[in-house]
């Protein structure tokens, strides 16, 4: 049973962050001058002597992190997407990445929904930059609870992490009663056997709600949460691919670099089947409130569903 909660992902990051202060002691968190709206001022009222805000200066931040994950500690280093991935990715690239450096590098506000902020803060790009550092684990949660437990794994995990964290608030829709998060394994959130949908971050609920509306019109939706960008679980899309037929993926970024290309990737080679991608169709962003952003976008449950039966007039 999925107690609903709606909550922005960046809230559940602050909160699961400040119980990690208790948990383990090597934990360390750093901040580009944004705490209040990454939430991680929730770590500095616990452990004010292990936060560090490295000023608006997130090449610098990264590069302090970097010697922190040498001398043995575990940071997480936060801004929003545009600054940490774009504004940092040559010291994320050669500080980080080159080394296999410890560093958790968590980016709040991505994608569209930012809103009135703009297209200067509208990252739809981060995913893209994060796939292409070698050894780099590339994460975006759909919900509270997946954004929780996704901190506790990286906390654990060694080796760099990005992990991409949203403003506007989401519903729940994985089911604490049987949810178990392991990176680079996908969630089944609903089968069907006509299409399958595969989404991420905030578009897995409007991936459930198209796949309802499917179903009232007779056509089977299979929905897969794929917290982990990279490495893809390409053993359950190939799955799907091979037991549908036909894919749509979903997600708040560009078409390009992003899910739906990884998707792509590993359909071509190993169950070639017809992929249509919802996303941001290669344009920047522009200023407005989250829910028109989103619907001017097209990253709407609406359009998926439209995308699917796209879809299934493309099967073979």
């Amino acid at each position: 049973m999925i107690h609903s909660i709606k909550k922005a992902t960046r809230e559940s990051y602050g909160e699961a962050l400040a119980l990690l202060a208790d948990e383990n002691q090597d934990v360390v968190v750093l901040d580009a001058d944004l705490s209040k709206s990454t939430k991680t001022d929730l770590f500095h009222k616990k452990a004010p002597e292990r936060f560090f805000d490295c000023g608006i200066a997130e090449g610098n931040m990264i590069g302090v992190a970097a010697g922190l994950a040498a001398a043995g500690k575990i940071p997480f280093a936060s801004s929003f997407a545009m600054f940490a991935a774009g504004r940092a990715f040559e010291q994320i690239r050669n500080s980080v990445g080159y080394p296999h450096l410890n560093v958790k590098i968590c980016a709040t506000h991505a994608g569209i929904s930012v809103g009135e902020d703009g297209a200067t803060h509208q990252c739809c790009e981060d995913i893209g930059l994060m796939r292409t550092i070698p050894g780099m684990v590339v994460l975006s949660p759909a919900d509270d609870l997946e954004t929780r437990e996704a901190v506790k794994a990286i906390a654990q995990y060694k080796g760099p992490v990005y992990m991409r964290l949203g403003r506007l608030s989401v519903e729940s829709v994985n089911d604490p009663s049987n949810y178990h998060f392991e990176i680079g394994k996908g969630v089944t959130l609903r089968d069907g056997k006509d299409v399958t949908i595969i989404a991420t971050g905030l578009m897995v609920s409007r991936a459930l709600q198209a796949a309802e509306q499917l179903e009232k019109e007779g056509i089977s939706a299979r929905v897969l949460n794929i917290h982990t960008i990279k490495p893809l679980d390409q053993e359950l899309v190939v799955r799907a691919a091979k037991e549908t037929g036909a894919i749509v993926t979903a997600e708040e970024h560009s078409v390009i670099g992003g899910l739906g290309e990884a998707v792509c990737s590993a359909v071509c080679e190993a169950c070639p089947v017809p992929v249509i991608r919802v996303g941001v169709n290669d344009v920047f962003g522009s200023s407005g409130p989250a829910a028109t952003m989103l619907e001017h976008y097209g990253l709407t449950a609406e359009n998926i569903l439209q995308k699917a039966k796209e879809a299934l007039t493309k099967k073979k």
